[in-house]
């Protein structure tokens, strides 16, 4: 069982969270680190059973309500659980729990957590720049982390000249 939890406190009512959470995933998305990662997408109306989804990772909206929004996982292959974010408290945290089978067992902690890290810990600095106009300690990407990153970078292909 996976069970990964990023969380940040900020200096405001949780009523100040409500609306950047309420963007998550629209063309407005405040949250999400888009020039960074693949972004989040709604593919419909903000209610149970819109499918949404990153990159290789697709889910289906569960639950709505103004502090939570639940996803339970339909890819990758082998991931079976949800994921959601909450506020409570002047607190946005994200939860993830799932259980893996097959290839998951190692896709997880190999290249998806330590993704999966860094993309949160980039989505809590914009909640925090979006409530208090700056970042006290950006998130700095693990030299794990860039070299997965640099992987995934599509290569330029070399033209050699014809003579």
């Amino acid at each position: 069982m996976v069970r990964n939890v990023h969380t940040r406190r900020f200096p405001v009512a949780s009523d100040a969270l409500v609306p950047l959470l309420e963007t998550l995933g629209t063309p407005e998305d405040r949250l999400w680190p888009v020039a960074d990662w693949p972004p989040t997408r709604l593919d419909g109306p903000r209610v149970p059973g819109t499918p949404a989804g990153h990159g290789p990772v697709r889910y289906v909206l569960e639950e709505v309500t103004p502090t939570r929004l639940r996803f339970r996982f339909t890819a990758p292959a082998g991931v079976h659980g949800h994921h959601e974010f909450l506020i409570a408290d002047g607190t946005l945290t994200h939860v993830l729990e799932a259980t893996l089978h097959g290839s998951a067992r190692l896709s997880w902690p190999l290249f998806f957590r330590p993704m999966h890290d860094a993309l949160l810990e980039q989505l809590l600095d914009r909640a925090e720049l979006a409530l208090t106009g700056a970042v006290a300690r950006p998130v700095r990407w693990s030299p794990y982390v860039r070299f997965l990153r640099a992987l995934g970078r599509p290569r330029r292909s070399r033209v050699r000249a014809e003579v």
